[in-house]
């Protein structure tokens, strides 16, 4: 059972049901009203397709037979089914945010909101571990032959870790995005469709001015495939599987860089504010899952910081 897509001759205002599948159908295409990114509305179709067959599976078929405790039943249900605490409350905020909408979009007489008794799912504030900087380094070392794919690649490797772009941002840069001159790249479409700007250092800027040189091709886009479009995620992943077999190092998932990105710069004295607006975060509690301190971080931080050391 899905999501039924939303019938374009469909009034708002006629209908008197509650039928869940519609009105899941409605909240999507109200959700594309308001010109959301494509990727959002795909996240919210998916979580919610999930919720969606839950219900179907209890025989609830109608929004106002959905109690509190039914979805208490689904968060379990999603536990049990191996996913993790962030994927879990991921699905609770989309169930919250469609039926707060539905709530306010229909305002029914006498029906209460079963959300509001409902917590959000604790999430464990657990470190999240970037490639390393030896990982990377024996990447680059695979990308020695002198082709265009090796100077593409030695160049993704080094934009990845010193932009610490999202994929979808990273992908989607095209050459008059990036400043040769100063480093500065434009993202356009951020998370939440907002630009900002990040900072490439010299290294990198000259490692990305010497691949743009040797390109032959006239597509816009800052990285394409060996066919010359634009390289897509399936493509970047297959490139860091393949340099890591040669390597013979872990692959490395292109988040993984923009977790090295984050602990690199923290570690290099960015305070924690700049380096939320640099990674394009508008809440630090994401920020701190990165940024978490490793043992050898607190060592050193303890023998530089002791008061006995420093002062007896």
């Amino acid at each position: 059972m899905e999501i039924n897509t939303w019938h374009p001759h469909f009034k708002l205002g006629t209908c008197q049901n509650h039928d869940l599948q519609e009105w899941l159908g409605i909240y999507l295409h109200a959700c594309r009203s308001r010109n959301l990114s494509p990727g959002t509305v795909e996240f919210y179709e998916k979580k919610l397709n999930t919720f969606l067959k839950f219900c179907s599976d209890l025989a609830i078929t109608d929004i106002t037979q959905i109690s509190a405790d039914n979805i208490r039943q689904f968060l379990i249900y999603l536990e049990e089914r191996k996913h993790k605490p962030a994927g879990v409350h991921c699905y609770y905020r989309s169930v919250k945010t469609f039926l707060k909408w539905y709530e306010n979009e229909v305002e029914p007489e006498g029906w209460r909101n079963p959300i509001e008794k409902v917590k959000a799912p604790f999430v464990p504030l657990e470190p999240l571990d970037p490639v390393s900087i030896e990982t990377i380094k024996a990447l680059m070392e695979t990308c020695k032959r002198g082709q265009l794919s090796d100077a593409r690649d030695r160049t993704a490797l080094l934009v990845l870790l010193d932009s610490g772009l999202r994929l979808a941002e990273f992908l989607a840069l095209n050459r008059e995005d990036v400043d040769l001159i100063t480093g500065e790249i434009l993202v356009r479409s951020g998370k939440g469709r907002k630009p900002r700007n990040v900072y490439l250092g010299d290294k990198t800027r000259q490692v990305l001015k010497r691949y743009l040189k040797i390109r032959t091709d006239h597509n816009p886009a800052l990285w394409v495939s060996r066919s010359g479009e634009r390289l897509t995620e399936t493509g970047l992943r297959m490139m860091l599987r393949r340099r890591a077999a040669q390597a013979g190092t872990p692959v490395p998932s292109p988040h993984d860089f923009r977790r090295a990105f984050a602990l690199e710069r923290w570690r290099a004295g960015v305070d924690i504010l700049t380096l939320s607006k640099l990674m394009g975060h508008t809440s630090l509690q994401v920020l701190n899952r990165y940024v978490k301190q490793v043992g050898e971080d607190l060592s050193l931080a303890a023998k530089q910081s002791s008061p006995v050391d420093r002062n007896f």
